[in-house]
């Protein structure tokens, strides 16, 4: 099974910024029923793409920085990182063919 790291705010930028590959961020919160039905959709991504991406999860009310920095509004949100710069989001429950859609564009 492919790993999802839990990510914290003093972490994020060696993680996420400079990891060497495409980056995955589910911001989540454990109260939030949404991000609980994004669970199995993010578990297959990232072990769909174990070799071609990273897969990282960021707690929204234990790193309230990062989700400030990041304008998280609502969640679940997940943004897809490449070379330390956001380059597509999804707000909202989504399918897994439609993230992994977009994982494939970022990819090419």
């Amino acid at each position: 099974m492919a790993e999802i790291k839990e990510v914290k705010e003093k972490d994020f930028k060696e993680e996420v910024l400079e990891a060497d590959k495409p980056v995955l961020v589910d911001f989540w919160a454990e109260w939030c029923l949404p991000c609980k039905r994004m669970e199995p959709v993010v578990e297959k991504i990232s072990e769909e793409f174990k070799d071609k991406i990273k897969v990282c999860r960021v707690n929204v009310d234990e790193n309230p920085s990062t989700a400030s920095e990041y304008e998280i509004r609502g969640i679940p949100s997940l943004f897809i990182f490449k070379k330390g710069e956001v380059v597509d989001r999804i707000v909202g429950v989504t399918s897994f063919k439609e993230l992994a859609t977009r994982i494939d564009r970022i990819l090419r």
